[in-house]
């Protein structure tokens, strides 16, 4: 150990530029360490021990990042919170992650000010970035506070809260090792060693998403600690992304799918205005994605394209470009400390090629929805845990993904897959986005529906549904045919790619006894 780790390298190359807001403004290491510090000792001043959480309802940039390296030499749970909730949403996670300061930008004031409030939280322990009624300036924090490294550092960890299908979020709680910080980033760089990433500027990496997601602050802050620069988007645009990856020479990113599909839907002219020669680790998960989609974005941006399969809860797969070549629409082979298990509903091992729940689990790693231990046993099989997702392995270990459990459609008793629906309509040059669920249907149980969203210019209609459903001859059996489509304006989904298909399908389910 000894090499890595921002703290370590922030004192060795402290002119080093650690992170570009969304803005343009550079911030050099020095000044990152120095905010950072300042954090920490004002936090011990409030009474905060290790073990102890901060919350954050903050966009993409310095201010979360500031409380992100905080929390990880002092030995805190930082719990960064979707800002699409609402205050009593934001206030249930406030409250169950036990936060002791909470730290608003008033772009989220009302929805802030609204958790702060349902949690309890006393007025000591609200701060602002900006203006929020109630809460006392970040400024106040940190006023007069030393900017020197803290004595007694012990590393720290990121609480997320899962979105789950079913119940409220539950936080993934890992037990603290109680090591150096910088000796707990550097082992967090693991997983992107596993892609071949080299330390050091002059490395960049464009965030993409929102930050309070797990793999965007675990990718975005392990190439922190392997000294490369982060490049904030405040929100995703596909012309704004290359101007940055140009700008920065950015060399890795982590996108999803719905990226691809915008950045490969922009005017040919507008690609090939931008050099994106320097990306080298164009990284995507999160979602199934479509053989030709992905084979574009190759064609385009050359082998740079890698992809993987993980959970928050640990575990998960990698596929290199040339894996991703020789074996099309594979999400890969297990990591070198993951295993994989698929089974069937009664929990015994399938045969190679047959779809059953993936099951996963990685070495010396465990963890716990915190407060729930009924729904930590329920996701486990011994030492194994899922998160409800099907697939199957090939021969030679090569992991393909079939759908979500709880999507899957059952019509005249046989499995049907969405995805892999939603992947042939998707590639229709007419559609920007798509959705496939099951519908009540008396006779079959459920019948299949497509929720379309038309590319831009294109008029929705039975037109449209007649052109997409002659695209699918002789590409997918018939038995997988939508029944019926409807369109819409914009498709419901959480800027990192998520689909919201619940707020798709509930309106069909919502007079019938139990949904399937």
């Amino acid at each position: 150990m000894g090499s890595l780790g921002f703290w370590r390298l922030a004192r060795n190359d402290p002119d080093w530029i650690a992170c570009v807001d969304p803005d343009g403004t550079e911030y050099r290491a020095e000044d990152l360490l120095a905010r950072c510090n300042r954090v920490v000792h004002g936090l011990r001043d409030l009474g905060l021990q290790p073990g102890d959480g901060i919350c954050g309802l903050v966009p993409n940039g310095v201010d979360g990042l500031i409380l992100y390296l905080a929390a990880l030499q002092a030995g805190w749970y930082y719990t960064p919170i979707n800002w699409h909730l609402t205050g009593p949403e934001i206030g249930y996670i406030v409250a169950d992650s036990e936060a002791k300061a909470f730290f608003v930008h008033e772009r989220y004031a009302a929805e802030g000010a609204r958790g702060a409030d349902e949690a309890g939280l006393g007025p000591r322990r609200r701060f602002a970035f900006g203006e929020v009624p109630g809460f006392r300036g970040f400024d106040e924090l940190v006023a007069g506070q030393p900017d020197t490294l803290p004595e007694n550092r012990t590393n720290g960890a990121t609480m997320h809260y899962t979105s789950g299908t079913t119940g409220r979020p539950k936080g993934v709680r890992r037990r603290l090792a109680g090591i150096d910080p910088d000796d707990s980033a550097e082992l967090l760089t693991f997983l992107l060693s596993f892609f071949g990433f080299t330390p050091g500027p002059p490395n960049a990496h464009l965030v993409t998403s929102p930050n309070y997601h797990t793999a965007v602050t675990q990718f975005g802050g392990s190439a922190l600690n392997m000294g490369h620069t982060l490049v904030y988007m405040d929100r995703w645009d596909a012309e704004e992304a290359l101007r940055l990856i140009e700008r920065y020479r950015v060399t890795n990113t982590h996108m999803v799918p719905t990226h691809f599909k915008r950045l490969i839907s922009l005017p040919e002219d507008v690609r090939k205005r931008y050099d994106v020669s320097s990306m080298r680790w164009a990284i995507h998960a999160a979602a199934p994605c479509p053989v030709p989609l992905k084979q574009a974005m190759l064609d385009w941006w050359g082998d740079c394209i890698w992809e993987y399969y993980a959970a928050t809860e640990g575990g998960g797969t990698i596929a290199s470009p040339q894996d991703w070549r020789e074996h099309p629409g594979t999400v890969g082979k297990a990591w070198p400390i993951s295993e994989l298990l698929i089974v069937d509903d009664d929990g015994n091992e399938v045969p190679r090629g047959t779809p059953g729940t993936i099951y996963m689990k990685m070495a010396g790693v465990s963890f716990e929805y915190k407060g729930d231990p009924e729904k930590t046993k329920a996701n486990q099989l011994e030492d194994y845990f899922t998160v409800g997702d099907i697939g199957y392995l090939t021969e030679d270990g090569f992991l393909f993904l079939s759908d979500r459990k709880a999507d899957m459609i059952i019509s005249g008793g046989a499995n049907i897959y969405p995805a892999e629906i939603e992947n042939e309509i998707l590639i229709h040059p007419k559609v920007a986005d798509v959705a496939v669920f099951g519908i009540p249907d008396d006779e079959w149980g459920e019948q299949i529906k497509a929720v379309v969203e038309p590319a831009e210019g294109v008029p929705p209609g039975p037109e449209l549904a007649e052109e997409i459903l002659a695209s699918l001859d002789g590409r997918l059996a018939r038995m997988k045919w939508p029944k019926s489509f409807d369109f819409i304006e914009q498709m419901p989904r959480e800027p990192n790619g998520k689909l919201l298909k619940r707020k798709l399908r509930d309106p069909y389910w919502k007079d019938r006894e139990s949904a399937i």
